[in-house]
This record gives C-alpha cells, sequence and structure tokens, in this order.
C-alpha cells in the first residue's frame, strides 16, 4: 500500500513553486497523511523562501479542497508537515554560503542537512521554457539535478532520487522510443557533456562583449529614444541598457536553438535534459544514491485531481490554441496522423507518488509518463476538438465581438511562418503610422490594439518556431515500466493514485475539462474590449480617488488644457496685429515647426529653453496682465472641465494637489488657488523686461520625478500612495514614479504603454465654450521690438 509504505516518510521536493511540483505537493499532503515534506525554495528578491511558499503554493487553487477538509487547522497541519528550505538548484551547493555572516553558516548548514536527510527525493525544478537562453537552460536542466545527486552523495545519503526528465529527451527520431538511458539507446547522440556546460557559460561573456559594440550601443540608445521620447535621459539610458541585455538574452536562446538543433533536439529545454540524464547516471556509478528518472511528455491540466481541469497557467499547447482562437493563427505545422502526447498533470503526479513508495529497481531505472503508445491523442482529433470547441464558445475581440474560429490548416512550418510575417509586416507600419499622427484620447488607443495585436502575432510566431517541432514529431513514447508499476499496485491504490492512461477520454478532456480552464485564464489575462474594460475602468477610478493616496499630481498641457506653449506665446505675440504682419508671424512659426518639434522630441527640456528665448526683451508688467486676459480668452476654451473637477475632487478628499508644468509661471498664474502647490518654469526679469533666460528650469523628464520625490520628503508623504495625471511619453518618468499611474488623452505612444502596463485610462473632453472679449484689443508688440520700442 502507498499510504503505508510512505508513512514516516520524509520526501524533499524541488521545483514545488512550479505546475507539476504544486500538484504533487497537494497530493501528498492530502493523500498520504504520514509523510512530511521538506521543500527546498529559492528565496525572490523581495521574497524569503518561507514567504513564497506561502504566496505560490499554499494559497494557489489547488489547496481549495485540502482547505475545505481541513477547515481552521489548514495552516496548522501545513506547519506541522511541511519544512521550508532556502535553496536554489542553480547554485553549486543548493543552499550557499555567505562568508559575510557569521552566524548564517550554521543555518546553511543545517538547512541542507535538512535537505539531504529525506528518506526520498523528487527533484521536479525546471526551466520549462523551450526558449531559455543557453547558459540558464544548462545551469538549472543539465547541472541542477547534478547539484542536488552531489548534494546527497557529499551528506552520505542513500536517499532514492527521482529525477524528472522529458520524453522529448529522444530527440527528433521516429518510431518506438524505449524506457532506457539514452545511453543505451541507438538514436542518441553522444555529446560529452562538461564541454558544452563550458561553451555555454562562454557564451553568455562572449555575447556580452559583442553588446558593447559602438554600433550596437547607438542602435540600443536610438531605439530607447524613440521608445520613450523626451522622456529624459535617465529613463532612455535606462530602456538602452534595458535592450541590450535583451539582445544579449535573444542572441543566447539563439545560440542554444542552434546547438539543440545541430545534435538533433528540437530545443535547448530536451537538448539539456537530455545531458542532464547522461551526467546524472554517470555520477551515480560511483556513490551509493539510486536514481529513477520519470520522463513525462506534454503535462496538461488535471484530469480528476484535486479538480478537473485544474492547471497552473499556460503550457506548451495553450498559447497555441489560443492564438488559433483570437484568429492569429490559421495554419499550423504539423502532421495530421501524429501524435500529441500530453498527459494530465495528476496522473504524471500519481505515477511519481507510486515509483516513490515503491523505491528504486535496479532493473528499471527509467519510465515514460506518457499516452501516445496506448491511448494515443492525434494532432488530427485534437485539431478537430478545438475547432469545435471556439465556433460553440468564441473568445471576443477588443470591441467585444465574437472570433469566429475558421478551419485550421495544416501545412509545413516555413508556410506558417511566412503568413505570419505578412500580418505583422503589416502590423508593424500600421503601427509607425499611427505613431505618428496628431492623434490623442480614444483615437490614440487605437495604437495600443494596433501594439497588442503586434505582440500576439510576434508570440504566435515564436510558438511555430517552438512547438512546430512537437507537432510533427513521429516518436512513440514506450511506457512497458509504467505499465507494470500501475499493474503491480493494489486495488486501493490504483483508485486512490490512478494512472493508468487508457481512462482518458480525449473527447471530454479537450472540451469539457482542458479549453474551459484554458480559455478562463486567456479571459483573465485580456486587455482590452468592453467586456473586461468597464470593470478594470471602474476598479482604476476606485484605486486613483480613494481615501488614502497622498499626492495626485497633474500635468498641464493637454492634461487638464488642449493647448500647449506655442499656443500661449503666438496668442501673446500676435495681439490684435495688422493681417500683414500676423501672416508674417504665422509663416516664420511655420519655418520654424519642424525644428521645434525635432527638438521637442529628443528633449523637452532644451526645446523650452529654445522656445522662451523669444520672451528676449518682452515686458513683464504687461505680459503678466495679458496673461490673465489669455486664460479666459483661450485656455478656458481648451480646458477640461473633468480636469478640474478632478483637482477639486482630490482637494476635497484631503489629498495634496500638485501642479508640475513646463509652462511659465505667468501663464499658469490664474490656475494657481486650484492647486495646493505649482512647480513650474519661471524667466528671468530685468528693468521691467524678460530675458528669455529661465531662472528656474522646466521640470521635464526625470526632473518631474525628483520633484515630486523632494515634494514627498518634504511633506512626509509616500510616492506609492500617490496618484499623477499626464498625456505623453516625455511624462513617464512621473508617471512611472507614482503607485497610481493615470493616462489622460494619451498620445498613440503613451496609451500602448498604459495599455500593456494595465495603467488607469480616462478621456477628458473640451469645454463646448467659453467668454470672448467685449472690447476689440489695441495692437501691442512683444519681445525685443516692445523694450526698443519702450526705450526709444
Amino acid at each position: 500500500m502507498i499510504q503505508e509504505a510512505l508513512d514516516g516518510k520524509r520526501i524533499a521536493i524541488t521545483g514545488s513553486t512550479g505546475f507539476l511540483g504544486t500538484a504533487l505537493v497537494e497530493r501528498l499532503l492530502r493523500c498520504v497523511p504520514g509523510c512530511e515534506l521538506v521543500l527546498l525554495v529559492r528565496p525572490g528578491r523581495r521574497a524569503s523562501a518561507a514567504n513564497r511558499a506561502r504566496r505560490e503554493i499554499f494559497s494557489n487553487d489547488a489547496f481549495r479542497r485540502l482547505r475545505a477538509d481541513l477547515g481552521d487547522t489548514f495552516d496548522a497541519e501545513i506547519a506541522r508537515r511541511v519544512t521550508i528550505v532556502a535553496g536554489d538548484v542553480s547554485v553549486d551547493g543548493l543552499v550557499p554560503e555567505d562568508g559575510n555572516d557569521g552566524g548564517k553558516g550554521d543555518a546553511v548548514g543545517t538547512e541542507r542537512a535538512t535537505f539531504t536527510s529525506c528518506d526520498v527525493v523528487i527533484h521536479a525544478a525546471a526551466k520549462v521554457s523551450f526558449d531559455s537562453p543557453i547558459d540558464t537552460a544548462v545551469e538549472v536542466n543539465l547541472l541542477g539535478p547534478l547539484r542536488v545527486l552531489q548534494a546527497l552523495q557529499d551528506a552520505q545519503s542513500s536517499a532514492h532520487l527521482i529525477a524528472v526528465s522529458t520524453a522529448y529527451v529522444a530527440g527528433s527520431r521516429r518510431g518506438r522510443s524505449p524506457e532506457l538511458p539514452l545511453s543505451e539507446t541507438p538514436f542518441s547522440t553522444d555529446v560529452p557533456w562538461r564541454g558544452e556546460v563550458d561553451a555555454a557559460r562562454r557564451a553568455r561573456a562572449d555575447a556580452d562583449t559583442e553588446s558593447r559594440r559602438p554600433e550596437l550601443l547607438a542602435g540600443f540608445t536610438k531605439g530607447a529614444r524613440a521608445e520613450v521620447g523626451a522622456a529624459g535621459a535617465a529613463l532612455v539610458a535606462a530602456k538602452a541598457e534595458r535592450r541590450r541585455e535583451q539582445w544579449v538574452e535573444e542572441r543566447l536562446v539563439d545560440v542554444g536553438r542552434a546547438r539543440a538543433k545541430a545534435l538533433g533536439w528540437p530545443d535547448a529545454y530536451a537538448y539539456t535534459k537530455a545531458l542532464a540524464e547522461r551526467a546524472l547516471l554517470e555520477t551515480a556509478r560511483a556513490g551509493d544514491v539510486p536514481v529513477t528518472i520519470a520522463r513525462p511528455s506534454i503535462i496538461e491540466s488535471a484530469w480528476s485531481e484535486p479538480e478537473a481541469g485544474w492547471i497552473r497557467g499556460f503550457r506548451m499547447a495553450e498559447p497555441v490554441i489560443i492564438a488559433y482562437g483570437r484568429g492569429l493563427l490559421k495554419e499550423f505545422p504539423g502532421i495530421p496522423e501524429s501524435v500529441v502526447d500530453v498527459v494530465p498533470v495528476d496522473i504524471a503526479v500519481a505515477a511519481l507518488i507510486a515509483l516513490a513508495a515503491r523505491g528504486p529497481d535496479p532493473e528499471k531505472g527509467v519510465y515514460h509518463l506518457a499516452t501516445g503508445a496506448r491511448n494515443p491523442l492525434r494532432y488530427r482529433q485534437m485539431v478537430e476538438l478545438v475547432r469545435e470547441y471556439f465556433h460553440q464558445h468564441p473568445l471576443y475581440d477588443a470591441d467585444g465581438q465574437p472570433i469566429v474560429a475558421q478551419d485550421w490548416a495544416y501545412s509545413t512550418r516555413g508556410r506558417a511562418q511566412r503568413q505570419l510575417e505578412r500580418g505583422l509586416k503589416l502590423l508593424q507600419v500600421a503601427e509607425k503610422v499611427v505613431s505618428t499622427l496628431p492623434i490623442r484620447g480614444e483615437r490614440a488607443e487605437v495604437a495600443g490594439r494596433i501594439e497588442e495585436r503586434r505582440t500576439q502575432g510576434e508570440r504566435a510566431m515564436d510558438y511555430v518556431k517552438l512547438y512546430g517541432a512537437y507537432a510533427e514529431t513521429e516518436a512513440i513514447f514506450d511506457d512497458t515500466n509504467t505499465v507494470a508499476l500501475w499493474d503491480s499496485l493494489e486495488p486501493e491504490d490504483q483508485a486512490m493514485f490512478g494512472f493508468d492512461t487508457k481512462v482518458i477520454d480525449w473527447r471530454r478532456f479537450v472540451i469539457d475539462v482542458h479549453l474551459p480552464s484554458v480559455v478562463k485564464i486567456a479571459r483573465a489575462r485580456t486587455t482590452g474590449g468592453p467586456r473586461t474594460s468597464m470593470g478594470r475602468s471602474e476598479r482604476g477610478l476606485r484605486d486613483v480617488l480613494a481615501p488614502e493616496r497622498h499626492i495626485a499630481a497633474f500635468d498641464l498641457e493637454n492634461t487638464l488644457i488642449a493647448s500647449n506653449v506655442v499656443e500661449s506665446y503666438a496668442w501673446l505675440a500676435t495681439r490684435e496685429l495688422p493681417d500683414d504682419e500676423r501672416a508674417g508671424f504665422t509663416l516664420r512659426m511655420l519655418r520654424a515647426a519642424p525644428g521645434l518639434l525635432a527638438l521637442d522630441r529628443r528633449d523637452r527640456g532644451d526645446f523650452l529653453r529654445d522656445f522662451y528665448r523669444r520672451y528676449d526683451g518682452a515686458p513683464a508688467s504687461r505680459v503678466k496682465a495679458d496673461a490673465w486676459e489669455m486664460f479666459s480668452d483661450l485656455l478656458l476654451n481648451r480646458s477640461f472641465p473633468s480636469g478640474f473637477r478632478r483637482v477639486r475632487k482630490h482637494r476635497a478628499m484631503g489629498h495634496r494637489t500638485l501642479l508640475i508644468t513646463g509652462a511659465l509661471d505667468f501663464i499658469i498664474e490664474p490656475l494657481r488657488p486650484l492647486f495646493d502647490d505649482v512647480v513650474c518654469a519661471r524667466l528671468e526679469e530685468r528693468d521691467g523686461f524678460l530675458t528669455g533666460e529661465l531662472v528656474d528650469a522646466p521640470p521635464t523628464g526625470e526632473a518631474r520625478a525628483a520633484a515630486m520625490a523632494a515634494y514627498a520628503d518634504l511633506h512626509g508623504l509616500s510616492l506609492s500612495e500617490s496618484v499623477a495625471y499626464a498625456d505623453s511619453t516625455s511624462d513617464l518618468p512621473m508617471l512611472e514614479a507614482v503607485g497610481f499611474p493615470v493616462a489622460i488623452n494619451a498620445e498613440p505612444k503613451l496609451a500602448a504603454i498604459a495599455r500593456k502596463r494595465g495603467w488607469h485610462v480616462e478621456h477628458w473632453d473640451k469645454s463646448p465654450g467659453a467668454p470672448h472679449p467685449l472690447l476689440p484689443m489695441s495692437p501691442r508688440p512683444l519681445g525685443r521690438r516692445a523694450r526698443d520700442s519702450a526705450r526709444a
């Protein structure tokens, strides 16, 4: 009996925060009440191993059934039966020493001893992504199980190590794949694994060095500037560095993919898992730790335990299925009669528990946890079931309209890639055109939708490249050893720990169990469309106007008023000028416009400094007086009443209101009573005239974030509990500085960013009308002409 065999045993598990690991922990705690668990969990950047376990394992829906069974004793039962050890399989020693902490060495030794003293160790930790950088895949997938084995051997443990591999270590081969070590099969490429480790580590250093070539660095900076506009040098530099790091990662992904394919494996995942098996068995021969290798195929949602359809995030097939349901994929490479070898997660878990209970078998060291040999799911059958499901339960587009599922054509990988490439090129052109259009608000949201569509298309392209090989596989994974294990169980164990794959009804699994769970996750991830936007908008507004907020910071131009510094200057400079002079002024401004626009895109601060020099020689008192008249004649007419109401709403709730703008102080003077404080630009005044030189620099780019941080410190407030309203990517530092950013009448680039990041978005309309002056104004010069006239 499995429960009796594991009663009183201590079972260590790596990878318990993952899909398979979480299911394994839940099943052991619920169905084997006499065992204890030791979980090796990698601490996060901001979370301890224990906190990660609590949040990522025991708060998961997988434990809903056990929580219901245990009620108020759930937490106590977990504390009694589970020990969390902080560790990382990608680090030598698993639990690394810290030489700077004199007391930590003993604690580390104790934690490692706790792990190595277990009776059974199930190593399920892996980098499952098929497009991981080669060095990451090597450190986790190849060296990870080897480090676990070495830790056990160093501790002179005789624990039974069950290493979870993958059936696809068989590579791109056809025919029956036996349950044997790879070294004993005729189709496995014999590669010295140590040399592959060294090469992968060198690849990281080589790619990093290459990424620092001047021409590449210039390209990263150019791309960053195009992405964030005039948001400031600091943000451009940060984005450029992130682009460099992404380039290195992508280069390492390409290196891993190429190396794997050259050796006969579909990707770096299968390649590193295959090398891990060789390293593990080679090392095990020199010690007393018995090793069993379990090779599951594609692990998908649960057949029945802990509940039908339980799944954790997207696995392998889900992105392809959802891409089809969204209309992104009409063709996918695959052989209609090939086998899509899928195993429900609870069936794989039950087999692992049975292996732990039975103990090592010197005659049978490898087990395929797969379905293709005895209950195959054909690719054509899966496609037909998916198509049938989406005909009955369609997904919806951004406008809330159902997406009609089309017939899925079988094609080669090249043909599917060409189809996607054509669509992506059109989307890229559309995205580039829209980003240059002078549109804002709801019309600019089309940029976000185009970017989202492009991102989905790029993902679909990745799916075709990565998963096409699996859809075309013709390998059949022999499960003779697994069937023998099943047949050896008592009827009671078979009832509680079922892993007989013949019981799976594929039609029921796909349509009634798997796809409803997958679609539920996909809809939860959807970022647009009437079906979800209203609820998200209401939640966003509720968060923005929560009583506990501290500061509400507002940009001015195109956030509170549909005007800008150029328009304000033009109004002041052309007050009732004769028609000929007005026309000349307009022509001069039009000639200067391209240069001003280019300067504004490069650096908002430089643009404002350059433009404000036009005020040189303007009589200060008269300009300030005219600014009040301009406010009623121009700015009120261009104002957004909803914005002014929002400022008053924040003040009424006790939030400090801050206007932060690059506009000049005399322009925004009429607005001062609306805010608690104002941060703006101010020109020097000499002998009653403006000099065009700035006394207080305009707060732009990262200077806005710095000003807000200083303001929060001064008043003892928190930016993480504050709100910021702005319209442009040049305001990104201001928006990113707060916990609750709001995009108002956003330009296309900001609309796309806000949509991607899930920021609250609002559209405010201009005032329908405003008062007009009753009497005509006399012509008055501005700038040097005014100063020269006064002195004459």
